[in-house]
C-alpha cells in the first residue's frame, strides 16, 4: 500500500503497537456513524414477560402491530425461566460458562421464534446474528425485525467475577445492538414499572426510581437490579446509546408512549 494514501493515524497504526495507550487514544475520532438513527431497540423480557403467556404477549403483539409504519422496531427476546432451568442442570453437570451461554442462547431463540410466528401475518422477519448485515434492509422493507437477545459470544462468553452463570445475557445483547447501530432508543419491556431500591415483589418498602445515572446507581449498590449489570458497565464507554428506558409492558400503551419519546418507567443515563 502506498504510504501517501494513508493518514497520519494510518501510518501510526501500521508502525505502532495496538497496546499503545497513546496511539489508542488517537483512534477515538472521527465520530462513529449512526447506522440506524431512527430505529428503536425493544427487548421483551423472558421470565418477566414472555413466560406469562397469552395474557401478556398478545396485547404486546397488538401494540407492536399498531406502531408499524410509525416507528422502526428491532425486537429482542429474553430467555426466561427455561434458561434458568437449563443453567441449573448445566451447573450440576459441571459445564463451563461458555457452554451455559450456548444453552441460554437457544432458549432465547425459541422465544424469538414464537414471537416471529405470532407476527408472521404482518411480515415481520426473524434474523440470526449471521444475518445482521441485512438487518437494515429488512427494517426498511418491513418496519420491524425480531432477533434473540443473547450476544453472539457463544463459547467465548467471558467468565463472571463470581460463579459460572454467563454475565452478558439478553439485556446486554439487546443493548449492544442499540449501541452498535446507533439506534434512537433502547427500551426494556419488563413486568415492573422500572427500577426500585429492592425487588417490589418481595419488599413492599421498595421505592421507585424514575431517573438515575450509572454513577448514582453504583453508589446505591443495590442487591437486586431490574437490568443486567453488564448493561450499565457498557453504558460508561458507549458512543451512541447513553441512556436506556425500563417500562412495564403489562400496562397497555406504555410501549407506544416510550416509542413516542415520553418518560415512562425508569430512565438510566450514562454520566
Amino acid at each position: 500500500m502506498q504510504s501517501g494514501l494513508l493518514t497520519e493515524l494510518g501510518k501510526s497504526l501500521l508502525s505502532g503497537s495496538l497496546d499503545d495507550e497513546i496511539l489508542m487514544a488517537q483512534t477515538d475520532g472521527p465520530t462513529a456513524v449512526q447506522i440506524l438513527p431512527e430505529a428503536n431497540v425493544i427487548k421483551i423480557g423472558g421470565q418477566s414477560f414472555i413466560d406469562r403467556g397469552r395474557a401478556a404477549v398478545f396485547p404486546m403483539i397488538e401494540e407492536i402491530v399498531e406502531n408499524l409504519g410509525r416507528h422502526k422496531m428491532i425486537i429482542g427476546t429474553g430467555a426466561g425461566t427455561r434458561a434458568r432451568h437449563a443453567y441449573s442442570v448445566g451447573l450440576d453437570l459441571g459445564l463451563p460458562t461458555g457452554v451455559l451461554s450456548v444453552l441460554g442462547t437457544f432458549v432465547s431463540m425459541q422465544n424469538a421464534r414464537m414471537l416471529n410466528f405470532l407476527l408472521s401475518k404482518n411480515g415481520i422477519p426473524f434474523i440470526e446474528p449471521a444475518q445482521f448485515a441485512q438487518l437494515p434492509h429488512y427494517l426498511a422493507e418491513r418496519g420491524a425485525v425480531i432477533f434473540f437477545g443473547m450476544p453472539p459470544y457463544i463459547y467465548w462468553q467471558r467468565n463472571p467475577a463470581m460463579g459460572r452463570i454467563p454475565p452478558h445475557r439478553t439485556d446486554t445483547g439487546s443493548y449492544l445492538v442499540s449501541e452498535v447501530f446507533g439506534a434512537r432508543s433502547m427500551i426494556f419491556v419488563k413486568d415492573e414499572k422500572g427500577l426500585y431500591t429492592a425487588d417490589p415483589k418481595k419488599d413492599r418498602a421498595a421505592k421507585f426510581i424514575g431517573k438515575i445515572t450509572v454513577s448514582e446507581l453504583e453508589e446505591l449498590d443495590l442487591q437486586d437490579l431490574v437490568l443486567e449489570r453488564g448493561v450499565t458497565e457498557m453504558m460508561r464507554h458507549a458512543t451512541h446509546r447513553r441512556s436506556v428506558q425500563v417500562i412495564n409492558g403489562l400496562e397497555r400503551g406504555n410501549l407506544t408512549r416510550a416509542l413516542n419519546g415520553e418518560h415512562v418507567g425508569t430512565i438510566i443515563t450514562a454520566d
